[in-house]
């Protein structure tokens, strides 16, 4: 694939990822758009764009770098839950504070990828814990023409960007800057604007608790990928991300008190 062509990838596939997790977040609530957003939808591209631009190695490191990723975002819905009631700047400010001297610490650390990922299992489930649930009803809102544009250009910006610095960043670093919760801050201060502070934590609630498949995904990613191939590491990822994800669905489904089938008005 020449680099046009994975140019025009980055620019169709990210885009559509938004576009589905901000359709889902209008019909079945904020939690369920945070839960979409994580998935690795940003890095998960990042990594396929990157084995095949820098190889199967690059990966394996980028894959660690990934899932101390996973740490930061935790520490990322911290500090936005606990400073959202001061404006949604303040609050992705503070985070992304936080998401960068969390992912520089775990660099430092040198922590193997299996320590990496019990401690990103124990980061969130303190994060879930810490977090308030909302507890109001999602009220329908009048959402302007441009809400969904906007979130598309911004994340297919973002993608582009993060990829072309690949090279300069170096596969650690690269991994983590890959997991700067992108979809999950454009969803929030969306979501925040249109119904306060409690709109953009739940959006963060959700996000919390699909990142113990994001953590998942790239566990295995790391673990297969040199062996087993790109294309089959990919799928055994995805599927052992998917697994995970159907749990914790679940568990959202009945914190949030919303019957299967029943979504919220669009």
């Amino acid at each position: 694939m020449t680099g046009m062509e994975l140019l025009g990838v980055k620019l169709i596939v990210t885009p559509l990822l938004i576009l589905a997790c901000s359709l889902a977040s209008r019909r079945w609530g904020d939690a369920m758009g945070g839960w979409l957003v994580g998935l690795p939808l940003t890095s998960g591209p990042v990594a396929v764009f990157l084995a095949l631009e820098q190889g199967p190695n690059f990966v394996v490191v980028s894959s660690g770098g990934s899932i101390a990723g996973s740490i930061a975002q935790a520490c990322f819905c911290l500090a936005f839950a606990s400073l959202a009631s001061c404006g949604w700047p303040v609050a992705v400010a503070a985070g992304t504070v936080v998401f960068a001297s969390a992912g520089l610490i775990l660099q430092w650390a040198r922590l193997s990828s299996l320590e990496l990922f019990g401690l990103s299992i124990v980061a969130l489930g303190v994060t879930l814990y810490a977090i308030p649930k909302s507890s109001t009803e999602a009220s329908e809102v009048l959402h302007p023409w441009w809400d969904i544009p906007a979130r598309m250009v911004i994340v297919a910006i973002l993608v582009v960007g993060i990829t072309s610095l690949a090279p300069i960043l170096g596969p650690g670093l690269t991994g983590v800057v890959a997991c700067f919760p992108v979809f999950g801050i454009v969803l929030a201060v969306f979501s925040q604007t249109l119904r306060g502070p409690s709109g953009g934590t739940e959006v963060l609630r959700g996000m919390a608790m699909g990142l113990f498949g994001f953590a998942v995904f790239f566990y295995v990613l790391s673990l297969s990928i040199v062996d087993a191939g790109i294309p089959l590491a990919f799928v055994a990822a995805t599927v052992s991300a998917l697994c995970v994800q159907t749990a914790s669905l679940k568990f959202i489904q009945l914190s949030t008190g919303r019957r299967q089938g029943a979504p919220a008005p669009l």
